[in-house]
């Protein structure tokens, strides 16, 4: 029971360590994302949410409310920020598979299916009428892949893909950017190197950190 517990704390890095040491999540997950593609497209822009309600382009009403049912799964509110709906991602996400479609697209929306129909066996509701605790129970089983059985190896693939797209999209937004904080593109009068504690946690400590 330890073993499968520490397993699970293992796989599930927290947010706000893993971009301490990389900062550039969104480029890397859309880049990835986009990689399929036969053609390249501009990045969809960050929604602004003082414009108007969002149209949506894509998704209909039960795939957007599943949509942002997952976001805030996948990234929820804390002390430091709010959560992936409040800084726009799904309004992200559905400009995001407008512009890619095709594959992608389908993906995404087979997984929303795989999910209400793995949903229906075990609890007789769609996804989102389900408790946070019973769709857990269904998200355990498709987002640690090493884990996963192979008959969940869709579900697998459409999760991690969209956990890509949420994260990509949460961080950059401006309240994803403001939550790193990220503190690139700030004019210094003089370098001072890699600040010593950063490097002692790299285990770079040993060497110079000026250029």
């Amino acid at each position: 029971m330890d073993e499968k517990k520490g397993e699970q704390e293992r796989a599930s890095v927290k947010r706000r360590d893993l971009l301490k040491i990389i900062t550039a999540v969104p480029a890397a997950a859309l880049a990835r994302l986009g990689s399929a593609g036969a053609e390249t497209k501009p990045k969809p822009k960050e929604p602004a949410p003082d414009t108007g309600p969002y149209q949506r382009k894509v998704l209909n009403e039960h795939e957007w409310e599943t949509i942002r049912a997952l976001s805030d799964l996948i990234i929820p509110a804390d002390e430091r920020s709010g959560s992936a709906t409040q800084a726009g991602v799904p309004e992200f996400i559905d400009d995001w598979l407008d512009l890619k479609g095709g594959a992608l697209l389908a993906e995404i929306r087979g997984g929303l299916t795989w999910l209400d129909i793995e949903c229906h066996r075990q609890f007789e509701r769609d996804f989102v009428k389900c408790s946070e605790a019973q769709q857990k129970s269904i998200l355990d089983r498709i987002a640690y892949p090493r884990r996963a059985a192979p008959e969940d190896a869709a579900g697998v693939a459409f999760f991690n893909h969209l956990r890509d797209l949420v994260v990509g999209g949460f961080f950059s937004s401006k309240m994803g950017v403001k939550d790193l904080p990220y503190l690139g593109n700030t004019m210094v009068a003089d370098w001072q190197g890699c600040p010593h504690d950063v490097l002692e946690k790299l285990r770079l400590s040993g060497k110079s950190s000026r250029t």
